[in-house]
């Protein structure tokens, strides 16, 4: 006989035995499908073994006092706890390959996206995707730091203000306000211009930071003063901003296609409520960036979704230098199907990282 050691609630352990095992596989896999209680009666007509309701009762007893499963109501079936979906998705939960179907759609989507659009627009087309194809929320997170630069430019806009227009190699622009020195002439916007631009091909603002920080007594030789200091102030102020991180989230709306009570609806307003803190879902999604491959959290195990009872799926992906540079995952109900949105996450983790090194 087959047992598994499962630390109860409380801090002791219990034993699940072959029986026991195939009971609670049964409760939660009904959960995942329908979201509704399973009773003995409709246990024991599925069950591979024969036990009487009876017997079904007396096992649903044992792993309702090992956390593993709980009653909803008063003579209802039985649901699994958080403590219990850890415990399936940890021991239980048997992972396929990502379907021929999903496989190929997938690739063509993500890549057509990469053809024609930025980053962040393959990001986009990324969380659109899994948002589609796993019927919840599709996430990214990304550093904007990440991004391959080839050109700056300095426009002035008054005495004291000029416009930094930053291009990165995918096309994307970004504007930023910086302030000039006191008396900077025009002709030194151009020559910290060209002093930038000459520099920068290929590298983050991360990189191009670090690489004049360390070079100081030779800029301060090539440059004027004030243009060696619009150099290191505009630099450093962007620093600040390099370690910002961006969120995409897509698909939201399909949370609300299976509502089956009031209670669902409550639980839906409050993860639309925990998607609207930006900052909380950044910082979950960089957990996932601490590890190699698919991190699975599960309600109240983050203190994100204690109230919402959700559960993320996400996988890390990697820019030409393999560098983790941002997660992509879907957000949805703690009962997603994890066996096939586990491998669908951590395949277009995989293809967004092959374009990224590909552009």
């Amino acid at each position: 006989m087959i047992k598994d050691v499962f630390p109860h609630a409380g801090g002791t352990l219990v034993d699940i035995n072959d029986r026991s095992r195939e009971i609670f596989r049964r409760i939660v896999e009904s959960y995942l499908a329908t979201g509704d209680p399973v009773g003995s009666r409709n246990l024991s007509r599925i069950l591979p073994m024969s036990l009487s309701p009876a017997s079904v009762r007396n096992v649903m007893a044992d792993l309702e006092a090992a956390g593993l499963i709980y009653a909803p109501h008063t003579s209802a079936g039985r649901l699994p706890t958080e403590a219990g979906l850890r415990f399936f998705v940890d021991a239980l939960l048997e992972v396929g390959d990502v379907s021929a179907e999903d496989r190929l759609r997938i690739e063509a989507e993500v890549k057509a996206s990469g053809q024609n659009k930025t980053t962040e627009g393959i990001l986009a087309e990324a969380s659109a995707l899994l948002s589609g194809l796993s019927r919840g929320a599709g996430v990214v997170a990304t550093s904007k730091a990440s991004a391959r630069l080839k050109h700056i430019e300095f426009v002035r806009l008054e005495p004291a203000k000029a416009l930094a227009v930053i291009v990165a190699e995918d096309g994307a622009v970004e504007n930023r306000i910086v302030d000039l020195p006191p008396g900077l002439p025009s002709s030194a916007l151009v020559e910290a211009s060209n002093y930038l631009s000459a520099r920068i091909r290929g590298k983050t603002l991360a990189d191009l930071g670090a690489e004049i920080a360390a070079e100081r007594g030779r800029a301060e030789q090539e440059l004027d003063a004030l243009t060696a200091r619009l150099v290191e102030s505009g630099l450093a102020s962007w620093g600040g901003q390099a370690e910002s991180r961006q969120l995409i989230v897509r698909g939201q709306a399909n949370l609300l296609d299976d509502l089956k009570a009031i209670e669902d609806l409550e639980r839906i307003r409050l993860l639309f409520a925990d998607l609207e803190t930006k900052k909380d879902v950044i910082d979950l999604l960089a957990r996932a960036e601490q590890g190699e491959g698919v991190r699975i959290f599960i309600g109240s195990e983050t203190k994100l979704f204690s109230l919402s009872g959700s559960s993320l799926i996400a996988a890390p992906f990697r820019d030409a230098s393999q560098k983790i540079v941002g997660v992509v995952g879907v957000i949805g109900p703690t009962r997603l199907n994890y066996a096939r949105i586990v491998p669908m996450v951590d395949y277009t983790a995989k293809v967004v990282s092959r374009l990224l090194n590909g552009r």
